[in-house]
């Protein structure tokens, strides 16, 4: 494994960014004092071209090599999720109901990890962009950033980012030439019925029965409205009604998720969902409202760039801990708008045999951030050489 020596020898200090941040975790587009911190790295490497601001707390910072060339920009997210810390280590979040429970902490320290020695040694030709994202979670900090116009302001020709994967085995690479990650889109689901008494519920148009009913229908899109071969998910995830045991309540609420890649079977499927929404409530005499909500589109990587990683990763680790041809997954990711304004690629670096991802016991392995930082830092090498 041929991991940077300067970066290994960073390993210490860098697991201690890391425990830092983990104790400190902000939520969405808030991450100022994240930021802060990053900042307060950037100015030790010596860097002294740093942005800040973008998308509320976003952070992008230019390292020049020896000679002007082109500009690679490395993404790393820094948000928290809205949940609690279960981990029982030393550095658990010390904020009530925020946890770094997706390892952004751990994307942070890589690409900071990575910054240092860029800084230390600029052997490229050419610019090193450090993107650091708020709100990847949820708002979509990355298409913010895209939009305020980090590619064309800071002359962005590439892009590149990580993200750690339980369950793969540590120290491994995985991506594709193609589409990685699904496309995120949410929905809601109004039900309006006539309540009244739970003993007379032939005198109320009863929107439980209406939103059971619904459920159920809803899951035949998938098995008869939408070919076999598209990658598609449609979960129903909450129902929200009643008050009482005695009560036929007057509405009833269902929240949920679409997942997929291709866009003709996202639109079939969403104008069905209205089709089923609206008939399955006149069914039972009742109305019904469907709210649905385009969300982060696929991650799809790009062929060359994607074949690019993949050769840098064997490089760093080995061919055999690289899979430049894994499946795609149905969890999305807000690095898809980057990729949509840019050509790059997007890679799964594996942790181990770890709690999930989003999982409240989940904490980030503190021994693949150097193999990260090396990985980046390679990437920018090979991509600019001198």
């Amino acid at each position: 494994m041929a991991i940077v020596n300067s970066i290994a020898a960073s390993a210490e200090e860098m697991t201690g960014w890391r425990h830092h941040l983990h104790r400190n975790p902000e939520l969405g587009l808030d991450c100022f004092k994240t930021a802060a911190f990053v900042v307060d790295r950037l100015t030790d490497f010596g860097i002294t071209e740093i942005h800040q601001g973008i998308a509320r707390s976003g952070v992008v910072a230019i390292i020049e090599g020896r000679e002007p060339g082109r500009t690679i920009g490395l993404r790393a997210d820094m948000d928290a999720l809205p949940m609690e810390d279960l981990s029982g280590t030393d550095h658990a979040s010390t904020v009530p109901g925020l946890a770094h429970t997706c390892g952004h902490d751990g994307h942070t320290t890589m690409l900071l990890g990575a910054a240092k020695y860029l800084a230390e040694t600029r052997n490229f030709k050419g610019r090193v962009a450090l993107i650091f994202q708020p709100a990847e979670e949820n708002e979509g900090g990355g298409r913010i950033m895209v939009e305020e116009g980090i590619m064309d302001r800071f002359a962005i020709e590439e892009v590149y980012g990580i993200h750690n994967s339980p369950g793969l085995p540590e120290g491994t690479l995985n991506t594709n030439p193609g589409p990685l990650l699904a496309g995120v889109d949410e929905f809601t689901v109004t039900i309006t019925g006539v309540g009244g008494h739970g003993a007379q519920p032939h005198a109320t148009r009863d929107p439980v029965v209406a939103a059971a009913s619904t459920v159920m229908a809803l899951q035949t899109i998938l098995s008869r409205n939408v070919d076999a071969l598209d990658r598609v998910i449609l979960s129903v995830t909450q129902i929200h009604t009643g008050s009482a045991m005695n009560i036929v309540p007057e509405s009833a609420v269902l929240n949920g998720t679409v997942r997929y890649y291709d866009k003709a079977a996202q639109q079939g499927v969403k104008a069905r969902m209205a089709e089923v929404v609206e008939f399955q409530a006149k069914s039972f005499g009742q109305s019904a409202v469907l709210d649905y909500v385009e969300g982060y589109p696929p991650t799809i990587n790009h062929p060359e760039q994607a074949a690019f990683a993949c050769a840098v990763a064997r490089e760093v680790l080995g061919a055999d801990k690289v899979d430049a041809d894994t499946p795609p997954i149905m969890p999305g990711e807000d690095f898809a708008y980057m990729l949509q304004a840019r050509p790059g690629a997007y890679l799964f670096l594996g942790q181990g045999d770890t709690p999930s991802c989003h999982h409240p016991q989940y904490d980030f392995n503190d021994r693949i951030a150097p193999i990260g930082a090396s990985f980046f830092a390679r990437l920018v090498e090979k991509a600019l050489p001198l």
